[in-house]
């Protein structure tokens, strides 16, 4: 996925799940503009107490983010007891305002990313995520000397919650969760994102293999729960449906401010396998130790998993269930610093068929190096 230059979009998830300090309140600057405001949670009426509101440049036409350039101005804080909030100091320029509170509506789980994604250039990435979240959003003219008021409202978000169990009837602890949302398109977007190799959904079941995912838009849904592992997109995943294809998921269907509970997921414990193995160069033998080794169901080519090679060439895949798979790699080098006069290495992608009953622990792949073609003189 294209980086997204929406700031907002970067620092409402790094104050989510990584604990980023906010802004530090900054001193009236005659110089400047102030924003002040309240912020009302929709459903009740009542102060958003403690919320998080953040105003965001708006983005200027055909603008484009260059190497090194900074992201547009942002500027947060936190709403008092009375849900007002004041900031400082800020640069005169057209700004997008919105609060954020734990059980209401957020952009991280709210926004097609997808969609956003797929456009090439900056500007039109910035615009598409404005349109998709505009209506929760305040458009606010920062004058010098002025300040200017807002009024910001809170939509209730759904909620989906239930529990994760082994078939033996133990809880599932810890497991993470996988979210897409159909599109309006008919496809499938996944909700939240990852920062920092992170997962996009920071929510795990607790002791008793209990969860609850909030701050949702009404949709359909498709729910799977994720395996331990380092890296989201190589962890193993049960499905809602007991399933272990993401494509053979039963959806769930959400209405706006919806509380549905009792969405429940058993994993098995019997009939999972590991797959591991080993990349080597064909012409010597060594340790190819870059690229993506991919996991694919062989009847449609559909991916279960994905993972890095390690730097002696080696791979594996935890949680297998029984069936036909291909191992894919792709994009393999060779690690290490290149000699003077030398070149990195290159391999051509390659695929094995695997039959996966029991583990298999011995699959060895041997790439064939790419030669680029001499230059013409």
């Amino acid at each position: 996925m294209a980086r997204f230059r929406w700031l907002w979009v970067v620092s409402l998830f790094c104050l989510a799940l990584c604990g980023c300090d906010k802004h530090p309140a900054k001193k009236p600057d005659p110089t400047k503009g102030t924003v002040t405001g309240i912020a009302i949670c929709a459903d009740t009426g009542k102060p958003a107490r403690f919320a998080t509101v953040t105003l965001s440049a708006a983005p200027k036409k055909d603008e484009k983010a260059e190497k090194g350039v900074p992201l547009p101005a942002t500027e947060s804080t936190m709403t008092d007891l009375e849900g007002r909030f004041r900031l400082e100091a800020v640069e005169p320029g057209r700004y997008y305002a919105f609060a954020t509170l734990e059980g209401y509506l957020d952009p991280m789980r709210g926004l097609d990313l997808s969609q956003v994604g797929a456009l090439e250039s900056d500007g039109a990435q910035e615009l598409e995520a404005i349109n998709q979240w505009k209506e929760h959003m305040v458009e606010v003219a920062v004058h010098a000397h002025h300040t200017a008021d807002l009024t910001l409202s809170l939509q209730r978000g759904a909620e989906i919650s239930g529990t994760v169990t082994f078939d033996d009837g133990s809880p599932a602890i810890g497991m993470h969760f996988e979210l897409t949302r159909k599109t309006e398109k008919g496809g499938w977007t996944g909700v939240g994102l990852a920062l920092f190799g992170d997962w996009d959904i920071s929510t795990v079941s607790d002791g008793h293999g209990r969860f609850t995912l909030t701050n949702l838009p009404g949709g359909e849904y498709q729910l799977c729960a994720l395996m331990p592992s380092d890296k989201q997109e190589a962890a193993g995943r049960v499905c809602l449906g007991d399933t272990l294809r993401k494509k053979s998921s039963k959806t769930v269907k959400l209405h706006a401010e919806e509380v549905l509970s009792g969405v429940d997921i058993t994993v098995p414990l019997s009939g999972l396998h590991s797959i591991a193995g080993t990349v080597t160069a064909l012409a010597d033998g060594h340790p190819v130790g870059q690229g993506k080794a991919s996991l694919l169901y062989a009847d449609d080519r559909e991916q279960a998993r994905e993972t890095s090679l390690t730097r002696d060439g080696s791979f594996s895949f935890e949680y297998v269930p029984e069936g036909k798979f291909i191992v894919q790699i792709a994009g393999a080098t060779d690690t290490g610093d290149v000699a003077p006069g030398e070149t990195q290495r290159h391999y051509a992608d390659k695929e094995m068929p695997v039959t996966v009953l029991s583990n298999v622990d011995d699959i060895s792949i041997a790439l064939t190096e790419l030669v680029k073609p001499a230059a013409k003189h």
